[in-house]
């Protein structure tokens, strides 16, 4: 497909692009940066637009994914470096964006990619899709085999989540916008215990068997979970810590747990 050459920041595809990057449009995702487009194309996302600036496509390795990229998505536009700015997520823009159907799968799709020993993430409540990214990261790294979010968990495919990501949330099954009691029940019924993080719980995390199915439960930065959802889990862990610190930042922490988890298994 030949590239479409734009000049106006009033286009329509530039217009999009904006509003799949501030989420008022959720039926796509808003994916920028060489590695990253690289990614989405390895993952085989539904490419529906390439934006990229004239500067990049002179580079060779940008040159073969812009290639690459235009045979499979629905539209393809060159622009300028300061129209590039004007719809990049970055303060320096990077070159290139890619708009992709947001990747979706139904509850019993998502059981079906799980083997018999599954190990879950379940996210609930975490608001910084900074967090939520670092730790798709670090689940896909540990072998998790797929994360499950609440309805008040920060978008996963949001554009700051899916840099701090990398690529993972391309790979990983994601089950979005379950209720928290909900999930809790559906891993009780498929026999998945339900680990929670808790600061004050009585048992270390290397207590627990970490190579039975299970869901390992984070909660709130600011929070964590509250008294009723740790109640409703199978059991609650934390991480012995020294000094005066009170906590650790929940994505460390989701590692540590998860690690451990790789560890016994």
């Amino acid at each position: 497909m030949k590239a479409l050459h734009i000049t106006s920041r009033d286009n329509s595809l530039l217009r999009h692009a904006r509003a799949v990057r501030d989420g008022k449009n959720q039926e796509s995702i808003f994916i920028e940066g060489l590695r990253l487009a690289e990614e989405a194309l390895k993952s085989r996302l539904d490419v529906e637009a390439v934006i990229y600036s004239e500067r990049l496509a002179k580079k060779d390795r940008a040159a073969k994914l812009i290639r690459d990229l235009e045979s499979v998505a629905g539209k393809v536009a060159s622009v300028s470096e300061k129209l590039l700015e004007s719809i990049s997520y970055t303060k320096t823009p990077q070159g290139i964006v890619v708009l992709a159907a947001r990747p979706t799968i139904t509850e019993k799709e998502f059981n079906a990619r799980q083997p018999a020993t599954p190990l879950l993430v379940i996210l609930h409540g975490l608001n910084n899709p900074v967090n939520v990214g670092a730790i798709l990261r670090t689940a896909e790294a540990a072998g998790v085999t797929g994360v499950i979010t609440t309805a008040n968990t920060a978008d996963p495919f949001s554009a700051k989540a899916l840099r701090g990501a990398m690529g993972s949330t391309f790979r990983l099954p994601i089950l979005i916008g379950g209720k928290y009691e909900s999930v809790i029940d559906s891993c009780r019924k498929q026999s998945i215990q339900t680990i929670c993080a808790d600061v004050d719980a009585e048992r270390i995390y290397t207590e627990i068997d970490w190579r039975r199915p299970t869901a390992l439960i984070v909660g709130s930065e600011s929070t964590g979970l509250s008294l009723d959802e740790i109640k409703a889990a199978d059991a609650a862990v934390r991480i012995p810590m020294k000094g005066s610190t009170e906590s650790l930042n929940v994505a460390v922490a989701a590692g540590i747990f998860l690690y451990e988890a790789t560890r016994q298994r």
